[in-house]
């Protein structure tokens, strides 16, 4: 008896989730938003009414500029029941933008998302997710990481109330790695080309950075110079200036509105909110006041406050204990702010763009990214470079192995690795830069092997190398790996006076190089999650004969 009596009691549970989701799914057939179109730099509703975000950053276990503790995440769209208890608190501090930094596409969203579209809140997620971004201490733009972005462009795309995407969060955050720029960028060429062959209604990809003095001027221009079909659609930006009691002057707003009154799209704060002096509890939000105000409203379309859980950092709006949300007292204090600003706004059919897009940042200590950007990943070419190989891993290599075997193939034959090189401030890469570390390690053994005329010994490299037979590839390979070919030979063209060629074999010894040391990007080689630049550079500078043991 008791047994039936869990029993029911578990369907009952599985059915009332079951309906929650149904219901609210429900709601997004009646229920009907008008899709957000950009028109110059502002935001407009479809029918030509001027739209302002009034936003709120939703995600649970996230700092400012997406920081996370670990690899996992909480995808905040995917529990209607959290929906449900959060959505009516947003709500009523007229909240119409909810910023999320990672959801899982293979989630079921349509609940959220239809509760949402019921309240008039509109989405701009983060693409990436803790295990899969580009990594600004060793930047790339590879197949997983465009693979995961187009799932989550499907998945949200389906929305109409979804505006568009950050391809990027505060990834170049100082001047010693801009040039992991040269990657968010092409991440934005390749999501757009994708939006724009896949959906049919507009959806931007912007990027939201950091205030960083030394490089935010560097930074706003590069992702708005160029090809158009290259930059972004909308800047975000993070920042947390005015804190307590100030001025439009003294905060530096009047600033950001100087610069960016001749930006070509919407500019608007992706994150703001400053809790000093006195935490969450203190934040008096005279920089909401501002921000809709007539001083800011031509130029700033608005922003998102960080943030709508109280946490450890102590940003919040909401407290959550035991799943009940209480609201805080800097809620309270932004809901009587909020209900009070008004921005006089602009019909679609009297504005004008004027703005054009501005001219990119010149290529010297302060910025290292070129606008000529890699090459937009294709699992085709991959799969037909690593078909063609006689020369690939053995099974005993473990991926443990890859920095060190890398190393020293480079070291001894700087032209073997041309076609994973990339240089972000002459725009020179490789064609498999943006194929995953197996696949790279697979190229590299090969084009060495080759170089060695098909020596025997030069594919063991102590038992972790072998000769195979090429598969039979697809008719389409040939075309695929002339291209890549035809940029490879550009690369070691264009890298070849910066670094020499060593011959010998894999067995143990090698010759060295009596050429000077080569001199290549911070980012010589782009090899997924593996950071082995610098170990290649030293093995190329002292060259080569750091072979494996």
């Amino acid at each position: 008896m008791g047994f039936k009596s869990s029993l029911f009691t578990s369907l009952l549970m599985v059915g009332s989730a079951a309906a929650a989701t149904t219901t609210a799914a429900a709601a997004a057939s009646t229920v009907s938003v008008e899709p957000i179109i950009m028109k110059g730099t502002k935001f407009f509703y479809k029918n030509g009414t001027q739209f302002f975000i009034k936003g709120i950053a939703y995600q649970q276990d996230t700092g400012a500029a997406g920081t996370t503790t670990g690899s996992t995440y909480i995808d905040p769209l995917s529990n209607v029941t959290l929906c449900e208890r959060d959505i009516p608190l947003m709500q009523k501090l007229e909240t119409n933008v909810i910023r999320t930094y990672a959801i899982d596409p293979t989630a079921d969203h349509s609940g959220c998302m239809a509760l949402l579209q019921e309240a008039g809140i509109y989405v701009i997620s983060d693409l990436s997710e803790p295990d899969l971004s580009i990594n600004r201490d060793s930047p790339t733009w590879n197949t997983a990481l465009f693979t995961r972005y187009k799932s989550v462009v499907d998945e949200l795309g389906q929305y109409e109330n979804v505006i568009g995407f950050f391809a990027g969060n505060e990834v170049t955050n100082n001047n010693t790695n801009t040039d992991a720029s040269a990657y968010v960028k092409a991440a934005v060429r390749d999501v757009k080309a994708y939006i724009n062959s896949t959906s049919s209604r507009w959806m931007g990809v912007g990027y939201a950075a950091n205030d960083d003095d030394d490089i935010r001027d560097n930074m706003a221009h590069y992702f708005n110079c160029g090809d158009q079909d290259n930059a972004i659609d909308f800047w975000g930006y993070n920042i947390y200036e005015w804190c307590g009691e100030n001025t439009f002057t003294g905060s530096g707003y009047s600033e950001v509105v100087s610069f960016f009154q001749n930006y070509s799209v919407p500019v608007f704060f992706a994150e703001y909110g400053c809790n000093e002096p006195d935490g969450a509890k203190g934040r008096i939000w005279e920089e909401t006041t501002a921000l809709y105000s007539s001083e800011m409203t031509d130029v700033i379309a608005g922003g998102i406050v960080y943030m709508y859980f109280e946490e450890a950092n102590d940003y919040g709006l909401v407290s959550i204990v035991d799943d009940k949300a209480s609201t805080m007292a800097d809620y309270d204090t932004l809901s009587t702010v909020i209900a009070k600003v008004s921005p006089s706004s602009t019909a679609m059919s009297a504005y004008t763009p004027t703005n054009s897009p501005a001219a990119c940042p010149a290529i010297g200590s302060a910025w290292q990214a070129a606008d000529v950007l890699p090459p937009t990943p294709d699992n085709s070419t991959c799969d037909c470079m690593v078909k063609s190989l006689t020369c690939v891993p053995s099974d005993s290599l473990n991926s443990t192995g890859y920095a060190a075997l890398f190393g020293s193939i480079c070291g001894l034959d700087a032209s073997a690795c041309a076609g994973i090189t990339a240089n972000t401030s002459t725009g020179v890469y490789g064609a498999y830069v943006m194929c995953d570390a197996t696949e790279q390690i697979s190229y590299v053994l090969d084009a060495y092997y080759k170089n060695q005329n098909s020596d025997s010994s030069a594919c063991d490299w102590n038992g972790q190398a072998q000769v195979v037979k090429a598969s039979t590839a697809a008719s389409s390979c040939s075309a695929l790996l002339a291209a890549a070919s035809s940029s490879n030979s550009y690369a070691a063209t264009a890298t070849a006076g910066s670094a020499s060629t060593s011959t010998g074999s894999s067995s143990g010894s090698s010759t060295t190089s009596k050429s000077a040391a080569p001199s290549f990007s911070r980012s010589i080689l782009t090899l997924g999650d593996l950071s082995v630049g610098l170990y290649v550079l030293v093995a190329m500078a002292t060259g080569a004969g750091m072979l494996v043991l």
